[in-house]
């Protein structure tokens, strides 16, 4: 009764503290413009981190598909010998189907017949998510020492060893060659599990040699080698605008041996020689240079390309001048595989990978993070990417990652990792009265103290609030709110803005950076609350600010309001990040309103609520109204929230 009696107590005093909130006031000016909003603003950056791209939105289910090796043998294959077979297999360096994959998996078995098979599976990343009624499409390279009858693929259920789709891969000979296979899945009863894996076996004696063994799920748009369905449905909620590829240290790699290089992931799978990625682990580099760009067409975005500048992230750089110039026409080469046309040198590669039309390219960033390079050198690298680059496409608009002396970029990118605190203190980051002229790099993030509003412009590369994992919580959420609203209140000197990073494999060894976007394992993904804040935020955009003055406002509050000319909506984004509701008089002056404006709010109870693969609805968005008088709302933000109220203007 003791209990009871404290808890009423409780929340008598919180309802009364909230009733007791002075309410502020926020003017809006509808008739009065003040700035436009950059129809770039919000996009997406990727990079191979956190088994972003193999094991996360390339859809790819096979594991190490090329068979790299080390002392424990070949990675994540292992031998199959049922019944009474007997078989070894090893890695063989001395053969494979082509100059990119000279090695192979070799498999010699002493004894095998039809129900006693022998041959390697494959676990996969995590396992394999199979669901009923379903086709998986696969392929394999294969040659054998003899006639070992057909070989046998099948998925199997780890937990009852029974085959949950099976195919038979027949007439493979002495030679190298591509065999394409079919694998369907019965509609029932079977559920939808990770707890599988690849087979591939045969039931005769003899060495069987196999390359390059790729199985996929359906893929969005059903595209060949594709992407995942749910996670590309998730990125395309964000509206994005833009995405800025094929990475940042992913771009640099570790040493310049190990940097993207592009000509190697165009063309067919079997000439891609794979490569080490700065997040150690081995990339497939079944996302290619032309994947990047399909990706960007089936979500609508313009692609943001970066190129290698010469410099990577263990110190290494190449010196400007005639070391350079390799690399700069490499990049002249690049941009011409996405923009030439087919009478082109590389314009006439992309046309024989599949894509005939050119790519529509604004952007092009030179480098990453170059203010890391204590050489010094960058300023002159880069002078000579926008020399050549320039000269040859004018109208290309040019990044720089770090200040130059001696060149004048079109754009600026910068940085920004910080805790939510940070965010609320540094939301007014880029309003004119902070941002006046250029000032120093800070070492946590390589960004302007103060940003000269003549130019260049500001690319807000990355940036995150970091609390969570592997993704963030309603604190983050709440700094990654507030931090947007300034990034909108300023569009004319910040023209795009991406999260990062994007995605993670929330397995056990999956993660190498947090905080992320979006988690997933091999069967499901799910949203943060930072991931729903980023769709509320591209999803009600409108293309100009409007004149507003907010009095009364703490320090945990934050706005942004923006008007769309076409629809003839005002989207105004209101954040409390105090535990207590906020009462708000909202008046929009100068408009006639429809009586009824959507709401819709993200909140929580506490900071460190979160979604996560188990429980991932937890947080999200709920739509409702609210009622408006004339040109006047009064309403009231929940604590730990954040609102989009639209007005429709009649």
């Amino acid at each position: 009764m003791l209990r009871k009696t404290f808890a009423a107590l409780a929340l008598a005093c919180t309802a009364t503290l909230a009733l007791s909130q002075s309410p502020l006031s926020l003017t809006i000016h509808t008739d009065q413009q003040v700035s436009p909003v950059s129809p770039m603003l919000y996009g997406l950056m990727t990079e191979e981190i956190n088994y972003s791209y193999d094991g996360g939105l390339y859809a790819e289910m096979v594991r190490n598909r090329t068979f790299r090796s080390d002392w424990s043998g070949v990675n994540y294959w292992f031998l199959v010998e049922d019944g009474n077979s007997a078989a070894k297999m090893a890695p063989d360096h001395e053969t494979g189907p082509s100059e990119a994959l000279k090695n192979s998996l070799k498999l010699e078995v002493e004894k095998a017949d039809a129900q006693s098979q022998a041959g390697v599976l494959n676990v996969g990343y995590w396992g394999m998510a199979v669901k009923p009624g379903t086709t998986y499409k696969g392929s394999l390279y294969a040659k054998s020492s003899g006639d070992m009858g057909p070989v046998t693929v099948s998925l199997v259920s780890d937990d009852t060893g029974k085959a949950l789709a099976t195919a038979a891969v027949s007439g493979v000979s002495g030679e190298w060659k591509q065999y394409a296979f079919t694998l369907k899945t019965a509609a029932a009863p079977q559920s939808v599990s990770a707890r599988n894996h690849l087979a591939i076996t045969v039931g005769r004696p003899g060495t069987l040699w196999l390359q390059l063994v790729s199985l996929f799920p359906p893929t969005y748009h059903d595209r060949p080698n594709g992407f995942r369905i749910d996670l590309m449905e998730k990125l395309a909620s964000m509206h994005p605008a833009f995405l800025r590829f094929p990475g940042g240290n992913y771009l640099e790699g570790d040493h310049i041996n190990e940097r993207f290089e592009w000509k190697k992931t165009i063309g067919p799978l079997v000439d891609r020689p794979t490569h080490r990625s700065p997040w150690n682990y081995q990339s497939s580099d079944g996302m290619g240079l032309l994947e990047f760009l399909e990706w960007c067409e089936d979500l609508k975005m313009q692609p943001l390309l970066a190129v290698y500048a010469g410099y990577s992230l263990h110190g290494e750089h190449v010196n400007p001048g005639a070391d350079l110039e390799p690399y700069v026409q490499d990049a002249l080469d690049e941009i011409e595989y996405v923009t030439g046309s087919a009478d082109t040198k590389w314009g006439a590669e992309r046309a024989k990978d599949g894509h005939p039309e050119p790519f529509k390219l604004t952007y092009v960033e030179i480098g990453n993070e170059e203010w890391f390079d204590r050489s010094g050198s960058y300023d002159a690298r880069y002078a000579q990417f926008d020399k050549a680059i320039r000269a040859k496409y004018p109208n290309l608009q040019l990044i720089a990652t770090a200040p130059v002396k001696d060149s004048k970029p079109d754009v600026i990118d910068e940085h920004y990792y910080v805790r939510a605190t940070q965010n609320f203190h540094d939301a007014h980051h880029y309003d004119p009265q902070q941002s006046t002229t250029p000032g120093q790099q800070r070492w946590d993030g390589g960004h302007y103290d103060k940003v000269d509003r003549n130019g260049p412009k500001i690319f807000v590369g990355e940036w995150a609030t970091r609390e969570g994992m592997p993704t963030p919580n309603m604190g983050a959420a709440l700094g990654d709110a507030a931090w947007m609203t300034g990034l909108e209140r300023n569009s004319d000197i910040v023209l795009m803005a991406s999260y990062a990073p994007l995605l993670t494999n929330v397995n056990p060894g999956g993660l190498q950076w947090d905080t992320d976007l979006i988690g997933y394992n091999s069967v499901k993904s799910y949203g943060s609350p930072s991931y729903y804040a980023q769709v509320l935020f591209g999803s009600y955009l409108g293309d100009h600010t409007l004149a507003s003055k907010a009095e009364g406002a703490g320090d945990k509050f934050f706005y942004s309001v923006t008007a769309s000319a076409t629809n003839k909506k005002v989207y105004l984004k209101l954040v409390n990040a105090a535990s207590t509701p906020q009462p708000i008089d909202i008046d929009l002056q100068g408009a006639k309103l429809a009586p009824r404006a959507k709401l819709v709010t993200l909140s929580a109870k506490d900071t460190q609520a979160t979604n996560s693969i188990d429980q991932p609805n937890l947080l999200k968005p709920v739509e409702s109204s609210a009622a408006v008088a004339g040109t006047h709302l009064r309403h009231t933000i929940p604590q730990y929230a954040i609102e989009v109220l639209v007005f429709d203007q009649q």
